[in-house]
This record gives C-alpha cells, structure tokens and sequence, in this order.
C-alpha cells in the first residue's frame, strides 16, 4: 500500500469522526454565517448554546444533524482527496529538495513556502471535486422545519384565497429535494456555487498545514537534540498542534467561509434585492453596505470551537491511524519473510 493511500484513508477516517463530533456546532454556524437580516445587530444575536437549544425546541434534534450523510461523504471525499494529493505533491517536493541537497542549496529539507505549494495545490484539486457535495451540505443546514397552517381537506378555497395562502414546505428535505432545487435554478454550474471563495479558501489549509508542518518539525527536532526524552510525538501533542493551526487559519480566512455559505444558501429571487447575491463580487459589495464589516464575522466564535475541536481530533485520529496502518503492513511483511522450518 503506498504512502498517498494511507495518508488518503487515513484522513478520510479521521474527517468523519470528527465530523460526528462536531456538526451540531457546524449546522448552527452556517445558520449564523447565512443570516442575512440587516437589522439584526450583534448586541441582539444570541449564543450558540441558545440558537441550539432554539433549533431542538421549535425543530426537533434532528435538524442539528440536517445534511449529516452527504456532509459524512463530502468529508470522506474531501480529507481523502486532500491527503492522497497531499502525500503525492509532497512526495514530489521532498524530492526536489534532496536533488537541490546535492547542488548544493539547502538542507534536503521542505520549507514553509514549499509546504504552503503543496497544501494550495491539494486544496484546489479537493474544491473543484468536492464543491458539489458542499453546496447540498450547505442547503441542508440552512433549511428550517417550519409548521404552518393548512385549511382542512374539505374546505374550498377560491383562487384569491389559494393564491395568498403560504406555501407548505415538505416536512421531508433530504438529499434529492436539494438537488432537484439546485439544478433547477441554474442547472449544473449551480452545484459550483461559492467556488471561487472556496477556491481563494485553500489559503486556509495551507496555512493550517504550513502551521501545523513547522511546528510538528520543531518538536521533532527539539526531542531530538534531547537524549533524555523519547523523539515520538504523543497523540495529545498532535491534538494540542492542530487546534493551534487551525486557529491561526481560520481567523485569517474567515471572511471568505462566510461568502462561500451566503452563496451556496437557498436565495429567494422574488424577495430582498439585498439577500440576493448574484456572485461573489455582488456578495461582498451588498454585505458591506448592508451589514457593515460586522457581517464578514458573523459566527466565527462558534466557527473557531468547531474547527479547532474538528482539527485537532482529524490530526490526532489521522496520526494514529497511520502509524497503526504502517505498524500492521510491517508486521505482515516480516511474517511473510521468515523461512520456513522443516
């Protein structure tokens, strides 16, 4: 198996568990990133605790977990195509910098501005495959279960009357409802909505990995130089070094994550020009005249518990899955070369 394949599950199994860990904090911060009401001022917005507490009160606590199966294949999908690119890049950086080594440039070692290559190009080989699955993740999230009034089966109501009555909303929303919504509203190139953002987002993982690369090398040379301590990296130190990088990336590109989830949400044509994003530049501009720099902002506290938390159980899983992989491939190798007694 090779070292791509491995890093690919591996990343794959890690994403999902920290997905099931997290997503009732996800699914309640798409709801704050995509609040579009202008009057709604940051000293009347209410905390994640409450908005969730809201969200099991009035809709059930199935609508924390609103688009978890395609989230749980789009993250399966997305760690795993980003770490299998990840490995295969990073393999070939890792290359270049020992043929360099031997010109006489460097120290055969992949440095900050190699890594941040690496992690930008496996960022956008992941967006372009992954996009569509996030646009359904995000209707999901965002769809809102609500009850309202319908006259009685044997109650006849005239055309005015039928005209003005609000339109039920299916209580069922899944995950062939949003994707008839989406092709019907602009076909195809609909499931690419918010791909430039999301594009302009691989800065996040880079600067993740960048992040959590340097200092992972660090501490390895650190323990390294010290005779009396072991040269491994604990699981909780993984945890404690992705949660820092995850940090530092999310609130450099937060702003973006917020365009990306106003552009992916259900927009109503027919209602306020100003809730209705005609592309990305069209966003940002209404957004700053509307809301104010405020609503680039939007939920991030909530964003910043969940990514982290999500971060750091995805590096601490990914890391031990890997080891245990490589620990069980080398052990069959061993027992698939001893002789034989007669």
């Amino acid at each position: 198996m090779s070292e791509a394949l491995i890093n690919g599950l591996a990343g794959a199994g890690g994403g999902i568990i920290a997905q099931l860990i997290t997503y009732p904090l996800q699914t309640v911060n798409t709801r704050q990133q995509t609040e579009r009401d202008p009057k709604k001022d940051k000293s009347k917005s209410i905390g994640t605790l409450q908005q969730m507490c809201q969200v099991v009160k009035h809709e059930g606590w199935e609508r924390l977990y609103g688009g978890l199966t395609p989230s749980l294949v789009g993250t399966a999908a997305s760690q795993g195509v980003y770490y299998y690119f990840y490995q295969i890049f990073r393999n070939k950086a890792e290359v270049a910098a020992l043929e360099q080594k031997r010109l006489g440039i460097g120290d055969g070692s992949v440095g900050m501005f190699s890594s941040l290559i690496v992690a930008a190009l496996s960022g956008c080989v992941n967006v372009l495959l992954t996009n569509p699955i996030w646009v359904v993740v995000t209707r999901m999230q965002t769809h809102k279960k609500e009850s309202r009034r319908t006259p009685p089966s044997d109650v006849l109501l005239n055309p005015t009357e039928q005209a003005i009555l609000p339109a039920v909303e299916p209580l069922a929303y899944g995950t062939s409802d949003v994707i008839q919504e989406v092709y019907g509203e602009a076909g195809v190139w609909g499931f690419w909505k918010g791909v430039l953002p999301t594009l302009i987002m691989v800065s996040n993982p880079s600067i993740q990995f960048m992040l959590y690369e340097t200092m992972l090398l660090k501490l390895k040379r650190r323990r390294a130089q010290s005779k009396n301590v072991s040269n491994g990296v604990s699981a909780l130190e993984v945890f404690l070094l992705g949660a820092l990088a995850k940090l530092g990336a999310t609130i450099v590109t937060y702003p973006l994550l917020v365009v990306k989830a106003r552009l992916q949400a259900r927009q109503v044509k027919n209602g306020d020009k100003r809730h209705h994003y005609k592309g990305t530049l069209d966003a940002i501009i209404k957004m700053i005249r509307y809301e104010g720099f405020y609503g680039f902002y939007k939920g991030m506290g909530t964003k910043i518990v969940q990514s982290v938390l999500a971060a750091a159980v995805l590096f601490m899983v990914k890391e031990e899955l890997v080891k245990q992989t490589r620990f069980l491939l080398t052990k069959n190798a061993t027992n698939s070369v001893k002789p034989k007694h007669v």
